[in-house]
């Protein structure tokens, strides 16, 4: 691959003013077979794998074809050290681990070149404890033991941030058990946890498989939200779990946080560009496993934060514009 990966904003800028055309890097021959490309997704049953196989799928079905091979992974911090070690050419990652990682910040040690191909969509997260518990809000949780993600998944890098936010350190710390989606609701349903952390899409299959056996409580972070969005910016935001899901008798406040299709920078512009055609030719299927009601558009997807686009995106979203 040739030339520099182009912001968002700059596209946007183009875009929408009707600016002049973007100076890319000419992209490969549309000639030829497509190399195979390793998708870096998460583990099987949660919703990074289910998106992963949906994409492989779809791709196979949808010219032109490129080839992906999903691979199991612990989602988004191994993800996106695989992307960095030139073990994966794509990866579904949250956007606070792929700004991390972009900036070399914990738990990553050193800047990583990634790129971002689209912000495919949002996770909510939840903070569930069972109703008959003794845990109604998040203070409630110091001491208590919590399922606060798998070690080397966005949401262990997240629940870390929430538990800090919340004041629920030294003293007053949790006691943290790093356990997957599956294990933390065995946990939950047990009782060997009093609360647990997922980030994932509304409703996630697994949690409303939970709710039909026992009664949820969902609990409110909208002061963590805020709390979050004062210190990390915008990647964080404030969004509403609807009444009905799990259960709910009322709208509960918590916070999204975006996931990002990636690519390693060195995967050529017309891969990048062709997978990036299934995505937004496909996104219903795509989405169907992962999130209800949600939408890919190109206007939304382009919003990748500090993660620079890969050209090949660039050349997709231009076409797109026109």
């Amino acid at each position: 691959m040739t030339g520099r990966p182009t912001s968002r904003r700059g596209l946007l800028r183009a875009a929408l003013l009707g600016g002049p055309a973007l100076g890319l890097p000419g992209c490969a021959p549309d000639g030829g077979p497509h190399r195979r490309l390793l998708l870096a997704t998460g583990a099987p049953g949660g919703p990074y794998h289910a998106f992963g196989r949906a994409l492989a799928g779809q791709a196979a079905l949808t010219a032109p074809h490129p080839r992906i091979t999903p691979l199991s992974t612990a989602a988004s911090v191994d993800n996106l050290r695989r992307l960095t070690a030139g073990s994966a050419d794509l990866a579904i990652a949250m956007a606070d681990a792929a700004e991390q990682a972009l900036h070399g910040g914990a738990p990553f040690t050193a800047p990583a070149p990634v790129t971002a191909l689209a912000r495919v969509y949002v996770n909510y997260i939840h903070v569930l404890a069972r109703a008959d518990g003794p845990v109604r809000s998040v203070a409630d949780l110091a001491g208590r033991p919590v399922a606060a993600g798998a070690t080397g998944s966005g949401a262990q890098v997240l629940a870390g941030r929430l538990l800090r936010a919340a004041g629920l350190t030294d003293r007053r710390a949790v006691r943290e058990q790093r356990l997957g989606l599956a294990e933390s609701v065995t946990a939950l349903r047990a009782g060997t946890v009093d609360a647990l952390v997922w980030a994932g899409g509304v409703p996630t299959p697994a949690l409303s498989a939970l709710a039909r056996q026992l009664p949820l409580r969902l609990l409110s972070l909208e002061k963590e939200a805020e709390a979050l969005r004062a210190e990390y910016g915008p990647v964080y935001t404030a969004v509403t779990v609807p009444a009905g899901v799990y259960g709910l008798t009322r709208p509960v406040t918590t916070i999204g946080v975006g996931n990002y299709l990636l690519a390693r920078d060195r995967v050529p512009e017309r891969e990048a560009r062709d997978v990036l055609r299934v995505v937004f030719h496909r996104w219903r299927v795509l989405l169907r496993e992962v999130t209800a009601g949600a939408r890919l558009e190109p206007r939304f997807a382009v919003a990748t934060g500090d993660l620079p686009l890969h050209p090949g995106a660039v050349a997709y979203y231009r076409s797109v514009y026109g």
